[in-house]
């Protein structure tokens, strides 16, 4: 039992933090058997229990700062990651936002009663309430830290995923020496119209491509931005060195680019890819020779 000085109650974020650091060990040993903790640390026990306590040295050091209210208190810095790679692994095995919360929750009550046989007994109710209250809101600050952590976790991961899922859906093709191209399918937005460009002109480089086939076949419609971009990716092969052939323009969307006033004097355009895979060789001085016919045909 801590000794109090007579007559006098320790302001409760003092009773809070001094029990953390006192009970230290204990709460960490009580956590590594929670499903929480168990669930996440697989590996050993000890490890679990390692885990638990760089979670009660946070809580102290924030309750030592007096911000138990506070998501941002300092204290959890040090632990924010640990806390996200928790809640992610827990998500991920298939519990819900609420179903983790919960177990976030079940932290609280084997330090509260730590916290209540820990106080003196003749400790005045009001006093052992606001400790109770302090604890409680500042488990409840973790419980916030973990979940806004793991959320923004999770989006970046979304977002990862979705910039992988747009770079595969952009494949660059080598179709020969010196020629590339990029078959587009689905929806061209701004945002996959950047990575187009992106990838084309990274490809240009490696393959020391002269000429760039983009074909937009299958592209059903694009607007004045997407629109725009193509346009400056032309321009950007251009200055790369290398000539840039659209294909597959349908009526639609060359009606957007003559609308829209977009000067398409200077950009090769072939009805299909294989018209302009076929220009591209006779530009090369690669003859095509069409069954039937008695010579090459330049297409």
């Amino acid at each position: 039992m801590p000794e109090h000085a007579e007559g006098t109650a320790a302001a409760p974020t003092r009773e809070v933090r001094d029990l953390l650091r006192r009970c230290r060990e204990q709460i960490a040993q009580r956590w590594a058997d929670e499903p929480l903790f168990r669930a996440v640390f697989t590996v050993s026990r000890d490890e679990a229990v390692e885990a638990g306590k760089a979670v009660v040295d946070a809580l102290a050091q924030v309750a030592d700062a007096a911000r138990v209210e506070d998501p941002d208190a300092a204290g959890f810095t040090a632990v924010r990651e640990q806390l996200a790679r928790m809640g992610a692994a827990r998500s991920r095995s298939g519990l819900s936002t609420a179903q983790v919360s919960s177990e976030l929750a079940a932290l609280r009550p084997p330090v509260e009663n730590l916290l209540v046989a820990d106080l003196p007994e003749d400790a005045p109710a009001e006093h052992v309430r606001d400790c109770v209250t302090t604890l409680s809101v500042l488990m409840g600050t973790l419980r916030v830290v973990v979940m806004q952590t793991a959320l923004s976790e999770g989006q970046a991961l979304i977002d990862r995923q979705r910039l992988q899922l747009l770079e595969v859906a952009t494949p660059v093709i080598k179709l020969w020496d010196g020629i590339v191209a990029v078959p587009l399918i689905g929806t061209l937005d701004s945002e996959r119209s950047q990575v187009v460009m992106e990838t084309l002109l990274e490809s240009i480089v490696e393959q020391q491509a002269r000429y760039a086939i983009l074909d937009i076949t299958g592209v059903p419609t694009v607007d004045s931005l997407v629109a725009q971009h193509l346009m400056k990716t032309v321009a950007a092969a251009r200055l790369m060195g290398a000539e840039c052939i659209v294909s597959g323009i349908r009526p639609a969307i060359a009606q957007t680019m003559v609308h829209l006033g977009l000067d398409l004097g200077t950009v090769v355009t072939r009805a299909s890819l294989a018209d302009a895979l076929g220009y591209v060789l006779h530009q090369l001085g690669v003859g095509i020779v069409t069954p039937g016919t008695n010579g090459a045909v330049a297409r």
